[in-house]
């Protein structure tokens, strides 16, 4: 017997992928470090948040997403933790004052892939709607006679694949126009200050959220 059948599979994909393209702070890191250090750093950030979902689907099979939902104090905590980190990678952008320059040397390169998957790893660990949306969302497409960890761990790396799948198509879109940016020093800097308002406006529209069922 299929763990899934057929049209559970696809009803999730399709409720999925409408999740995934409606913009968010995945996407816009994903986006500006695509802009800012090129298509690998894109990749990477789109790694981490890949990531971060897979640390979700851990927690949510584990209960401790359960935790999040139900514990206000708990909620309210992680929502803080994620609010000021979004924040605080909006000011450095806006104190990012360097052009959008490709980087040259392999060992610069290499900090820079790991500090963009990083930080989009913390992203989305640190966004407490992720880990709610993952105990709230996942189980609608779970048969109960099944083993219901499995199945929330395979829709935890389906969601996670077209994530990916997702933010791999903004980072080669972002790769097309980058040359724009880089050589206009305008355009760049309009850039910078978009993404970094854009970050700090999701941080204090993270504050203002209130726990599901609150």
């Amino acid at each position: 017997m299929p763990i899934f059948d057929p049209p559970t599979l696809v009803a999730f994909v399709s409720a999925a992928v409408v999740v995934i393209i409606s913009p968010g702070p995945d996407t816009i890191y994903a986006l500006t470090e695509s802009l800012r250090r090129g298509r690998y750093a894109g990749a990477a950030a789109a790694c981490g948040t890949a990531t971060g979902v897979l640390v979700h689907t851990t927690a949510a099979v584990l209960g401790l997403a359960a935790i999040i939902r139900t514990s206000a104090l708990a909620y309210t905590v992680v929502k803080y933790v994620g609010a000021a980190y979004l924040v605080y990678l909006g000011v450095q952008t806006f104190r990012h004052d360097e052009a959008f320059e490709i980087r040259n040397h392999l060992s610069a390169e290499n900090t820079s892939l790991k500090r963009s998957y990083r930080q989009a790893v913390t992203i989305n660990v640190s966004n407490p709607k992720v880990a709610v949306f993952v105990l709230a969302f996942f189980p609608q497409f779970v048969s109960q006679p099944a083993n219901v960890s499995l199945q929330i761990s395979i829709l935890g790396v389906t969601y996670a694949t077209l994530s990916v799948l997702y933010l791999l198509i903004v980072v080669m879109f972002a790769s097309r126009v980058r040359h724009i940016i880089v050589n206009s020093k305008t355009i760049s800097r309009f850039v910078q200050y978009a993404s970094g308002s854009v970050l700090i406006g999701f941080g204090l529209k993270l504050v203002t959220e209130k726990q599901l069922g609150a």
